[in-house]
């Protein structure tokens, strides 16, 4: 809506509810990956990095934009919901952890991965109610999409059961082995290569234009 609009504002509408929870959240204080701590929540999150430590190559334009004092595009960005709310049961939101559990998955992933530094990774988040979790991940998508949510999926994934432990190998776990569960999977029919060029023509042709918010 510009300053014209003859149509009022609803600061109730859907995608204005969305915009504050995102803003709420890129202007928070971004903290080091390694250093999240246990706290009570869930919501939505989203990490970024920096490359200073440990640069990989198809990461160039997004570590351009990202340094320790200006984070300014994420890598991931994701959602925490207490346990039980994926199934549509009654859940309660007060006492859990989902949130800084969520982000300490993460955190072993990046950790475990040969080709990636953990000091290189930030994250910010915000503890929400369960009812506007899904709204605000669903922007932060459509507004960022983050390299790791739209071309490269695997992140995120849990580790498989017994009976999963045999299936084709995430995009990411073929440019950054090391997650040990991922390494009796089948290999794709793609080369750690061929993702990595893809990535780095992705980010080359999206972050011209990128929508940016300083903290």
């Amino acid at each position: 809506m510009t300053t014209n609009d003859p149509h009022p504002f609803n600061p109730l509408a859907i995608d204005n509810l969305a915009e504050s929870i995102v803003t709420r959240l890129v202007l928070s204080d971004a903290v080091p990956l390694a250093k999240v701590g246990t706290f009570q929540g869930a919501g939505c999150y989203a990490i970024y990095y920096t490359g200073d430590n440990l640069p990989h190559p198809a990461y160039v334009d997004l570590a351009a934009l990202n340094t320790p004092d200006g984070l300014l595009h994420p890598m991931y960005v994701g959602k925490a919901i207490p346990k039980g709310g994926r199934k549509g049961v009654d859940i309660k939101v007060a006492g859990t952890k989902a949130l800084s559990s969520r982000l300490g998955q993460h955190r072993k992933s990046v950790e475990a991965a040969t080709n990636l530094s953990i000091d290189d990774f930030y994250a910010r988040w915000l503890v929400l109610d369960d009812v506007w979790i899904p709204l605000g991940e669903s922007l932060l998508i459509s507004r960022y999409r983050p390299v790791w949510n739209a071309l490269v999926d695997g992140f995120g994934k849990n580790p498989p059961g017994k009976e999963r432990a045999t299936g084709i190998r995430s995009r990411w776990d073929t440019i950054h082995p090391g997650r040990a569960w991922s390494l009796g999977e089948t290999d794709r029919k793609e080369s750690a290569a061929d993702i990595e060029q893809e990535i780095a023509e992705f980010l080359r042709s999206r972050l011209g234009g990128v929508p940016q918010a300083t903290p």
